[in-house]
Formats: C-alpha cells, structure tokens, sequence
C-alpha cells in the first residue's frame, strides 16, 4: 500500500512541477474585440482555433491553416484568421505526424476548431475537430488569444523548442 501511496505521490509533484506551457499572448483589446464575434469582413468567413483542454497543459503545439505556421498554442489559448471562401486544411503536429482537417468555409458565417490533445506513446499528440458555432463561442470566451507567428525570431524561437 506504500508504494502506491509513493508512486502517486511523485507522480502528483511531477505534474505539478511540469507546469502550463506559456506562449506569447496578443493585445487585450484585440482578445476583446475578436470575443464579441462579429461577421467577419466583407467575402470572408472567421476561423477561430481554440485549445481548452486539462490534459497536456505542459505542451505547445504548433498550428497550421494552408501549410502556414498560425503559431503555438497553450492550454485556454487562441487565435483567429479570416479565410477566403472555399476549402482549407488546417493542422497541428502531433506525436508522429501532421493531423490535418479540412473544412469548407462561407463568406460572412465564423468557424470554430477545437484542437484536443490525446494521449500519445512519448508525448501527447494534438487533434482537431470543427465544433458547433455555440460550443466554440462559449470556449473562446475562456480562452485568451495568442500571438501570431509573424516573425523569423518567432519562427526560429519556436524551431529550437
């Protein structure tokens, strides 16, 4: 009974030592804004990307819409693109490979990814699926939004992780 008492018991502190992953947050008043979910720009649809998950709060994992780095999320993170209409493949690494979803996408109607992380054999691997409109609003009010990878110092940063 001991040992079960210790193995949880350091399993617990290591958990707790591990901490949240902390990635570059954007402006307050820009998270403001994106949170009262206006119709996006004339001929464009909202892509929202969240992450609001307990599990994996120590990782970071990279976002992508189109092949293009969006940048990194943390747990109660994320960020917002307007896309042209049609379709787009948005993906997030993961422990082996690259997990990609499509979605088609109209002009004037916003769009919520939800990316979830899952158990993996070495790290914990990343997957996203397209939420209904009233589930992804209530998330992204939880969440903050992060900055975006704009540029090389923040590409290089993110590469040496």
């Amino acid at each position: 009974m001991f040992k079960i008492e210790s193995i949880f018991t350091s399993f617990f502190a290591i958990a707790i030592l591990a901490g949240c992953a902390t990635v570059p947050m954007a402006d307050k008043s820009r998270d403001a804004a994106l949170k009262e979910f206006q119709k996006p720009t004339k001929n464009f649809a909202g892509l929202y990307i969240y992450r609001d998950t307990f599990a994996g709060q120590a990782l970071k994992k990279s976002v992508y819409i189109n092949g293009k780095l969006i940048g990194e999320t943390a747990n109660k993170t994320f960020f917002y693109q307007e896309l042209t209409p049609g379709t787009h493949v948005i993906s997030t690494e993961s422990e082996f490979s690259e997990n990609e979803l499509s979605i088609n996408v109209e002009s004037g109607k916003n769009y919520f990814v939800e990316q979830y992380l899952k158990m993996g054999v070495f790290v914990g691997g990343a997957g996203l699926k397209l939420v209904e409109s009233d589930k992804g609003m209530n998330a992204v009010k939880k969440c903050r939004l992060a900055k975006e990878a704009e540029t090389e110092v923040y590409l290089k940063k993110i590469q040496k992780n």
